[in-house]
């Protein structure tokens, strides 16, 4: 067996196997802790498609992480207080039609970004995405009719078809099936022509137009399919914690997405998983003993940048093996 392969194995069994022990020991708040641990990595799936493969340093994917938690708490809330939506439309409690409702939401945003801001590239392109992510954000927080500043709560978590979401363990089953449902498709992506176009997009976008194929566009529907994986993220997170904050709209955010990314490993099918059980341990353990637990998450993300690379699967699993 390949050792990235071997490495890989082990974090997904070990995600897995948390809950499952957690609750055998009647400690269901590390249920809730593994939940965490696999929707960040789901949002960090979503921005690997984009940076990992295409290069594209979004610091403006809090805009679709936050979308899809508030589409998930508009929806809700509506279907609760039995009040019309626009147009007459009904809100709803089931998860798969809220999934589907933020995912098309994130991916009109998505595209009409995407559109202004990849003409541009390096750090215009950066600033750009952060720029409509805080105009984003400062609507949420001026938007009183679902709570501005003190956002949105959701009286009792959304449904899904046969399983019983209010309990830790089942919710977290869904969370974690979506995640190796995204981590497919990045396999998909990343194995396809289209993938291989995306990676040279990255590394040279001339010998891409060279021959018939128009970066813009290649850029542009990596960019929409992040969004999209990004929003679906942000729906489980506000179920989550049954809240939808406009926290989740900022910018810091995006840079957390963006770290999750690097610690893990860039590129990298796991690498996501590997950066959010890292990012959420040191949240955890360090959290506890002191409020500025940043500053020592921040040195390991240095001596990473600096001398490791290829992240945490770098480090564990040697250079990647793929094209």
């Amino acid at each position: 067996m390949p050792r990235e392969t071997l490495v890989n194995t082990v974090l997904a069994l070990l995600l897995l196997a948390i809950p499952l022990v957690a609750v055998a020991i009647d400690e269901p708040f590390y249920v809730t802790l593994s939940t965490r641990i696999a929707i960040l990595a789901l949002a960090a799936v979503g921005l690997n498609i984009a940076l990992g493969l295409g290069g594209l340093v979004s610091f403006g994917h809090a805009a679709f992480f936050g979308i899809g938690g508030y589409t998930a708490a508009i929806l809700a809330t509506h279907a609760f207080n039995a009040e019309p939506l626009f147009f007459g439309l009904e809100g709803t409690t089931s998860m798969p039609w809220i999934w589907l409702v933020a995912m098309v939401i994130c991916g009109l945003m998505a595209l009409f970004i995407g559109l202004i801001s990849l003409r541009t590239s390096g750090v215009y392109f950066i600033m750009i995405t952060l720029a409509f992510a805080q105009m984003i954000y400062y609507f949420a927080i001026s938007w009183p009719a679902y709570g501005g500043e003190d956002g949105l709560s959701l009286s009792v978590r959304n449904t899904f078809p046969l399983l019983s979401t209010a309990k830790p363990l089942p919710f977290f089953v869904v969370c974690y099936t979506m995640l190796l449902a995204a981590m497919v498709l990045f396999s998909l992506i990343r194995g396809s022509r289209f993938g291989a176009a995306l990676q040279t997009a990255r590394q040279n976008e001339t010998r891409l137009a060279a021959v018939g194929i128009v970066p813009l566009n290649i850029k542009l529907a990596a960019f929409v399919i992040s969004a999209i994986v990004t929003g679906l993220a942000g729906a489980l997170f506000a179920d989550l914690n049954r809240f939808a904050s406009p926290s989740m709209l900022s910018w810091h955010m995006s840079g957390e997405l963006i770290v999750l990314v690097i610690l893990g490993g860039k590129g990298r099918l796991f690498g996501p998983l590997a950066g959010a059980m890292l990012y959420v341990m040191f949240e955890y353990t360090l959290g506890g003993i002191t409020e500025r637990w940043q500053f020592f998450l921040g040195l390991i993300l240095l001596g990473v940048v600096l001398f490791i690379r290829g992240g945490l699967l770098g480090l564990l699993a040697g250079k990647a093996r793929y094209g």
